[in-house]
């Protein structure tokens, strides 16, 4: 599915306390894309992904998903649409502590009333090398793994898009490292499309394509 970003400005405050956190940024996110954003603290990199991705509304501009303007509906519409049609993976693991592997990674599913495909589950543990960590509880787990734990949940609705907003940014070099190679055999091997937030050079060269946000203006480097 082709994503357009058309026009899109974030603006925060009014007079004085105006914060410009987006300005006129635009992109065409193609099906299989892997994207890197990369750019400072406080760049909008960020505001972007959270805006591309409906956990924000912009200012001004629009989102297409195909046809769909995912701006232009209710909250509850946009709110099934992200979970069947999108994966987010964060810098914060977000796992529930009292909930196994198991269970994190299928909550999405329970949560549209679904049952996971066990054939599919069965794939994408094995991928991610969880298949002797599904009954632990999060707290018996390294941080490494419950970043995949948390890959796992992303991916588990079958998504067409995969959002990560600085994926290894809790993580020490050598999980990290490992945690990105997974990313990637997982982006090849099930043709997703894979867009990334990071500050760091290594995993943004790692793109296909690379954008760089400075003060709130995109601008794409390399495609």
């Amino acid at each position: 599915m082709e994503i357009q970003v058309k026009d899109i400005s974030k603006i925060y405050g009014t007079n004085e306390s105006r914060v410009v956190a987006l300005n006129h940024a635009s992109m065409t996110i193609f099906e299989s894309d892997f994207i890197s954003i990369m750019g400072p603290s406080g760049s909008g990199k960020s505001t972007l992904l959270h805006i591309i991705s409906g956990l924000d509304k912009p200012t001004s501009g629009s989102v297409l998903y195909g046809s769909t303007d995912i701006h232009n509906g209710s909250d509850k519409q946009l709110s099934t649409f992200r979970r069947q049609k999108i994966g987010f993976i964060f810098q914060q693991f977000n796992l529930l502590p009292v909930l196994t592997a198991r269970e994190n990674i299928i909550m999405p599913m329970l949560l549209d009333k679904n049952q996971p495909d066990e054939k599919y589950f069965k794939q994408l543990t094995e991928l991610l090398g969880l298949e002797m960590r599904l009954s632990h509880l999060p707290h018996e787990m390294s941080g490494g793994q419950q970043q995949r734990v948390a890959i796992a949940r992303a991916l588990i609705a079958q998504p067409d898009i995969i959002f990560a907003d600085e994926p290894t940014g809790n993580l020490d070099s050598k999980s990290g490292s490992e945690v990105m190679k997974m990313l990637c055999d997982i982006r090849e091997k099930m043709n997703k499309t894979l867009v990334i937030i990071t500050h760091d050079p290594r995993i943004a060269e790692m793109a296909d394509r690379r954008f760089t946000m400075v003060d709130g203006e995109l601008t794409e480097v390399s495609a």
